[in-house]
């Protein structure tokens, strides 16, 4: 496992406790590597036990006071990390620990928006709840965990709040209709750089998203963006700059056709393979994602983020990047954060043990929408299939609780709320489907007494 290089702890006591979270980060590290088996709810209490016991024995060395960062601080970081990972896994997203490496990944989303000053609404609507969630996460968090730790990530959501504030404030800044036209600009620019980074380039693909910023382009007038009542927007100007930078981009995608210097060659290609990972994960998620392995992924991109020298990277011979392969690059670092943030906030109020009976619940649930959404059943028999699966998992229960082995996993609640409402579905489904068939009997039953008085006139 590598760790940056940064000094050793001087205080003997703090080397004495960097021993200690060394290896709490190894058994959580082989913890995270092993697939023989679920990850217990138990085996991850005593790892996170033993590292709050560290984090108050670090407290008492060092009295609160700010020391300059060494390598103590680096592991400890990873192990709240991994921790984190690790609540997620077992079900605990709800709590407090949970929120470490969320807040770590919206913090570096932020750090890119603020830096590239490209972002949209949409962005910060969707971290705003998110950060609106973990707030009231901590205000009920003392009661069951470290006041240090409830502190800390307090004050991580606060740092991100006030990043996200200022970012807002720049979009707040626009009239109308500049708001949906930078919206539009932000959605090109992404797939500009999306249809760059392909397997294959398509270059009518490129000049497709270049003609709808020309189309934005005739719709200024002596270079402005007009309000409705003809005067100049509040912000035309920030947004013809925008444009302008879309439109530079287009023409050198273009021109390269994803082509990236060999001298960059390596880094695009882990990239590359980190993005494409965890596009794929965000298919199929729900059924393949343990949330530990986000761990790898995130410090990957870590390393090669901060491996910048002033925002750019230097080749072997130390010359900075060109700005066609700086921007590819930041690009795909910033899609797997965003990939990363999504597939944390997917997750699940479920243990990894429970969750293909909460997937399977799921689809049925889904599936039985769809059933209802499209008129219903045209008799019970067509409901069998759904109610027998929906019994054997009902009958999977010992004493109303799922059992893996002697264990009882976390997400009892979330998974029986799903089976209830499974059940009510199908029941709602088969009620409106015995009531269609008695209608048609009674059509049948008056249908001959009708066509006798026919024949009596």
């Amino acid at each position: 496992m590598e760790t940056p290089q940064v000094p050793m702890p001087k205080d003997a006591r703090e080397r004495d406790i960097l021993e200690r979270l060394t290896a709490i980060r190894d058994q959580l590290l082989l913890l995270k590597m092993d697939r023989t088996k679920y990850i217990r709810t138990q085996d991850v209490m005593v790892l996170y036990d033993q590292l709050i016991e560290q984090v108050k024995q670090l407290n008492a060395v060092r009295h609160g006071a700010n020391k300059s960062e060494n390598r103590l601080d680096k592991v400890l970081e990873s192990c709240f990390q991994l921790i984190s990972l690790f609540f997620m896994t077992i079900g605990r997203t709800s709590e407090a620990p949970a929120a470490y490496s969320l807040t770590s990944t919206i913090k570096r989303l932020l750090d890119h928006l603020t830096e590239a000053g490209l972002f949209s609404a949409k962005d910060l609507e969707s971290m705003s709840q998110t950060l609106n969630k973990l707030t009231g996460t901590m205000k009920n968090a003392e009661l069951k965990h470290e006041p240090y730790l409830v502190e800390l990530l307090s004050n991580r959501v606060d740092l991100c709040k006030s990043a996200l504030d200022n970012l807002q404030k720049r979009l707040d800044r626009l009239g109308q209709p500049l708001p949906a036209i930078h919206e539009k600009l932000i959605s090109i620019l992404r797939s500009m750089s999306l249809a760059n980074t392909k397997a294959k380039f398509s270059t009518s693909e490129v000049q497709k998203l270049q003609d709808q910023l020309k189309e934005i382009d005739n719709s200024r007038v002596d270079g402005k963006f007009l309000a409705p009542d003809g005067s100049v927007a509040e912000g035309s100007d920030k947004v013809s700059d925008l444009l302008e930078r879309c439109l530079q981009w287009s023409q050198v995608v273009l021109d390269r056709k994803g082509v990236i210097p060999e001298n960059f060659r390596p880094t695009y290609e882990v990239l590359i393979g980190i993005r494409n990972d965890l596009d794929k994960l965000s298919l199929t998620q729900a059924w393949s994602l343990r949330e530990t392995d986000l761990y790898d992924y995130q410090r990957q991109l870590d390393r090669i983020d901060e491996s910048r020298i002033d925002g750019n990277w230097l080749d072997d011979e130390g010359k900075p990047a060109e700005l066609y392969a700086q921007r590819t690059l930041l690009y795909l670092i910033r899609r797997s954060y965003g990939y990363i943030y999504y597939l944390m906030i997917s997750s699940e109020p479920v243990s990894e043990a429970l969750l293909p009976i909460y997937n399977q619940l799921q689809t049925l649930k889904r599936c039985l929408l769809e059933v209802k959404g499209s008129g219903g059943v045209s008799s019970v028999r067509e409901l069998y299939p759904y109610s027998m699966k929906l019994n054997s998992i009902d009958n999977m229960r010992v004493d109303g609780k799922f059992m893996v082995g002697n264990d009882i996993p976390e997400g009892q609640g979330s998974v029986s709320e799903l089976l209830a409402e499974c059940f009510e579905l199908n029941y709602e489904l088969r009620v409106a489907a015995e009531h269609e068939a008695e209608k048609e009997a009674e059509k049948e039953a008056t249908a001959p007494e009708n066509s006798e008085k026919i024949e009596a006139h």
